[in-house]
């Protein structure tokens, strides 16, 4: 069986086809034979060795992947073989509240991820897909689309009426953008490049602003709401953005931190988020059973992941290397399937 692994040491050259042996499931276990795998920003940031330092290796990158399960180990009642599935990114996050136990395996490390032709997984770690979504485009919910599930429906509560801010225009933003119109918001999004944001507005943002020709921003959102701010802000900068998402958001509003696109530390003035009551909320993704919630969203809205590119598996690391410039929109997959 091939797999690409993180061999003896960290980064992106050292990404390297393997064969292991084929899996065989335990009690309790299901093998997928996978079909599709997508890529964040995490599963690099774990390849560099900048995600967790002490990882152990080899591993098997990525998070997000979809295929069809090909074997049943004993006790397994919740799925059938030839069922199209999607591994849960915590796999022991059923549901309910996170704490430290349901937050330990999690897919593209500690444990290995999807990015091998087959994988053998707890069967309650993994969730069928909509029937109606193509395998690149199923493998793009379980981070990307969960994450953003999760800002804005599991802990944001937003509805019709509120004003969204989302940054840039990679997978979990493009996803908060059409969930945020499912749910009847209208969207702010920023992007430095003319063509992307003309993207974005051809998938229901109500404006765009060019954060490269406009550092504080900011102002533009508070113009563009009447001053008021935004309801919302779907965070993935990290702290290069912050105090710029905090000067965003209205008194009262929230801002959902989830990525580190800018740094990971700076220096940042608290007044703001004490004087005008506001709420950073981590999401690290979301459980299995909101997952199954999502899915049944976007079977009603017919919801479809935006896709830039798709490479073949032996393209793995062309794939990541793609990624990492930065100049998608949407989602980069890899497909298994010829």
């Amino acid at each position: 069986m091939r797999v690409f692994e993180i061999q003896e040491n960290f980064g992106l050259e050292n990404l390297k086809m393997s064969d292991r042996g084929k899996p065989k499931p335990g009690p309790g276990q299901a093998v997928v034979a996978v079909r599709a795998v997508s890529l964040n920003y995490r599963d690099l940031m774990m390849i560099r060795g900048h995600y967790n330092p002490r990882q152990p290796l080899p591993l098997i990158p990525c998070s997000d992947g979809v295929g069809e399960v090909v074997a049943l180990g004993e006790g397994v009642t919740r799925l059938e073989v030839g069922q199209r599935v999607a591994g849960a990114f915590s796999q022991s996050w059923i549901g309910g509240p996170p704490d430290a136990g349901k937050l330990k395996m999690t897919l593209g490390g500690p444990i290995d991820g999807m990015l091998a032709e087959e994988i053998c997984l707890d069967a309650e770690g993994l969730v069928p897909v909509p029937e109606y979504l193509s395998d690149t485009e199923a493998s793009c919910l379980p981070c990307a689309a969960l994450t953003a599930w999760s800002a804005l429906v599991e802990q944001g509560n937003v509805g019709p009426g509120d004003r969204v801010l989302v940054l840039g225009s990679g997978g979990v933003s493009v996803f908060a953008l059409q969930i945020a119109r499912m749910l009847g918001a209208e969207v702010i999004a920023t992007s430095s490049s003319e063509e992307k944001r003309s993207r974005l507005e051809e998938l229901g943002a109500a404006a765009t602003i060019n954060y490269a020709q406009t550092p504080k921003w900011s102002k533009e959102v508070r113009r563009l709401t009447g001053g008021r701010g935004v309801d919302h802000v779907v965070e993935v900068g990290g702290s290069g953005t912050l105090e710029e998402s905090l000067r965003s958001v209205r008194t009262g509003g929230a801002v959902s931190v989830i990525g580190v696109l800018s740094g990971i530390s700076s220096p940042l003035n608290i007044i703001p988020i004490l004087m005008q009551h506001l709420r950073l909320q981590g999401i690290l993704v979301g459980s299995r059973e909101g997952f199954e919630h999502m899915n049944r969203a976007f079977e009603m809205h017919r919801i479809r992941p935006v896709i830039d590119r798709v490479f073949g598996f032996e393209e793995s690391v062309e794939a990541f290397r793609y990624f990492e410039r930065g100049s998608h929109l949407g989602k980069v997959c890899i497909s298994l399937v010829d």
